[in-house]
């Protein structure tokens, strides 16, 4: 099933039925369940859906040909399988005998945290109940999110279960006894006095258990079910069932899950609104997990606590991604304050802060930047050759030979940048970028790494303009008042201008010609390198105009803005947006001269 969903495209499963007109990143139709003019009925590939605002109804591509042609379940598989080319599996009775059992595991399971949940509340569930009280956890948030607790007993599960007519053999297959070594003893329940956290497949079908120890001497804080036929540890993901569902919500502007480090993070995050957390169980993300993020999702956020563990975890997620990277699937990396995991931090200061962290999370291309630069020592040639080589050691491990190209480009454009002669005029003479010997002070790194991230945006910025010329009908005031650091970009808007103010009509074509002979060539040729991740930048390939002119205009005034912020405020920034939306001219020009204000 996920396969298939996977190879057909909603789009193309609707598009037969509906006349679909692409609008930004998703499209755009007359709804099929209700007779209207105006469309109300939108499909997003990206994020698997289809939801009509007329109606209410929400679906996939198999939902969605179950209501239109009023299939069953089975043939809406079957015709999206020869869509996709794909061959329905072939009855196997060993494989129905297996799912049949599987299907009673499921059964004494659900039993199981029916259990755990009626012993939360009977007096041995006491002390649990005061722990999950003093984490602000109340009954109704403990109901929400089936926390339930297991007595310290070993038969009180066996004994419960077994006396609705479950045998001891099955309990143990479904990781709820352990069988001892000895066949003269009889299995025993494998959860003892815990907090009981129920796990749930990509499915949505209860599969296993995460229990933390109430005792403070326990050898394991946190004990997960066994691996079984139905529960493999690296291909589930706590609360991944409730967080796609939160994510397909078309009002829901995330683009990805935010993936967090306990059952208490993600419980945290979605009580402060964050539906979409998941959390792996108890170890580093593996290449199925990473697959169940990209499938709900292109950008998922890791969010890391901010101690040594946090930042060491974010590393070993760099080596895991980098090889499975392609098109539209990358990650993004959140870092919280020190000593600080979600929990504490929404406990202490709200969801708000909570989201400033999420918005402020960095892509992996910075991380792996990041890495590659703390991995030694840079003060010498023989370092930064180092460095260099660790650079490409790294872009070894990227298996799609376009993405491989990209960050090939920009990592040596940031290691140029950095540590290579640059010259820049100076007191009327000229001086070597990069190559001092002494150590920089916190203070001096603070500012480095805001010169570095300006040079960014004034690349962003600028390659905008070249790749789409046509902005200049709206931000051309704001453009040319602009103060580019770098000589390339100072030289570029001079050439602009003189092209745009003797000409009717902005022309790309036109424009690189006008550029070339001037001799700047080699300028235009650098930035037409950055193109891909300059047009991913702006909103990818399928923004409209004025959706790239909203996100370069949030970039111009967060160059002109407050450099102690590295980023508009989200006030000014929503006004920004709102006046390109009217089209109102005069309100955006007070905005980015107040930006401009405010650095002064």
């Amino acid at each position: 099933m996920d396969e298939l969903k996977t190879r057909v495209r909603v789009s193309d499963v609707v598009g037969k039925s509906v006349k679909l007109k692409r609008q930004g990143r998703e499209y755009a139709g007359l709804s099929p369940f209700t007779n209207e003019k105006t469309p109300s009925f939108f499909v997003n590939d990206e994020k698997g859906f289809y939801h009509c605002f007329s109606s209410g109804k929400h679906g996939d591509a198999i939902s969605f040909l179950m209501e239109v042609e009023n299939l069953s379940f089975p043939e809406a598989v079957e015709r999206l399988a020869g869509i996709a080319g794909m061959e329905l599996p072939q009855a196997d009775p060993q494989a129905e005998a297996r799912a049949a059992r599987n299907k009673e595991t499921v059964n004494w399971i659900e039993e199981a945290q029916s259990f755990f949940v009626k012993s939360l509340y009977r007096d041995i569930g006491a002390e649990a109940r005061d722990y999950l009280k003093g984490r602000g956890l109340t009954k109704t948030a403990a109901d929400r999110f089936g926390i339930g607790f297991a007595p310290d007993d070993f038969t009180a599960l066996r004994d419960e279960l077994v006396q609705k007519g479950a045998s001891v053999k099955m309990l143990v297959e479904a990781g709820l006894c352990i069988e001892p070594e000895d066949s003269s003893r009889e299995p025993w329940d494998r959860f003892r006095n815990r907090i009981m956290f129920p796990i749930r497949d990509p499915r949505g079908r209860l599969v296993a258990f995460g229990g933390r120890a109430m005792a403070k001497d326990a050898k394991a804080k946190y004990l997960n079910s066994p691996e079984t036929n139905l529960f493999h540890k690296g291909s589930v993901l706590y609360r991944y069932p409730e967080a796609r569902k939160a994510l397909g919500n078309p009002q829901n502007p995330m683009r990805g899950m935010i993936v967090a480090e306990g059952y208490m993070d993600v419980i945290a995050l979605a009580r402060a609104g964050f539906e979409e957390a998941v959390a792996p169980l108890g170890t580093a993300l593996t290449e199925d997990q990473l697959d169940l993020l990209w499938r709900a999702g292109p950008e998922p956020i890791l969010c890391f606590d901010g101690d040594r563990a946090g930042a060491k975890a974010a590393m070993r997620s760099v080596e895991r991604i980098l090889p499975k990277l392609k098109p539209g699937q990358t990650a993004r990396f959140a870092m919280l304050p020190e000593g600080q995991d979600p929990d504490d931090l929404i406990a202490a200061k709200g969801a708000s802060a909570m989201r400033d962290v999420l918005d402020r999370a960095i892509p992996l291309v910075d991380m792996l930047w990041a890495r590659e630069k703390e991995a030694g020592p840079l003060s010498t040639p023989e370092d930064k050759a180092g460095l260099k080589d660790r650079i490409y050691k790294a872009l070894r491990e990227i298996t799609h030979d376009g993405v491989r190209e990209q960050y090939k480009t920009e990592l040596l454009a940031r290691f140029d940048s950095e540590f290579g002669w640059k010259a820049s005029r100076k007191g009327g003479g000229y001086t070597a970028r990069g190559r001092g010997t002494a150590k920089a002070s916190p203070a001096m790194k603070q500012t480095m790494a805001r010169d570095a991230m300006s040079e960014a945006r004034e690349r962003r910025i600028m390659g905008a303009i070249l790749e789409w010329p046509l902005l200049l009908d709206t931000v051309d005031e704001t453009f040319f008042s602009l103060q580019f650091s770098s000589e390339p970009c100072r030289q570029l808007q001079n050439t602009i201008q003189s092209y745009y103010s003797s000409t009717i009509a902005v022309d790309k074509q036109g424009l690189h010609a006008h550029i070339e002979g001037l001799g700047l060539k080699q300028h235009l040729t650098k930035f037409l390198i950055d193109r891909a991740l300059c047009i991913a930048a702006m909103g990818g390939g399928d923004a409209t105009l004025n959706e790239r002119q909203a996100i370069w205009m949030t970039e111009a005034a967060a160059l002109s803005g407050p450099v102690q912020e590295e980023r508009t405020n989200g006030e000014t920034q929503s006004r920004i947006v709102e006046s390109i939306h009217e089209n109102n001219a005069d309100v955006l020009r007070r905005l980015m001269r107040a930006a401009k204000n405010t650095r002064r």
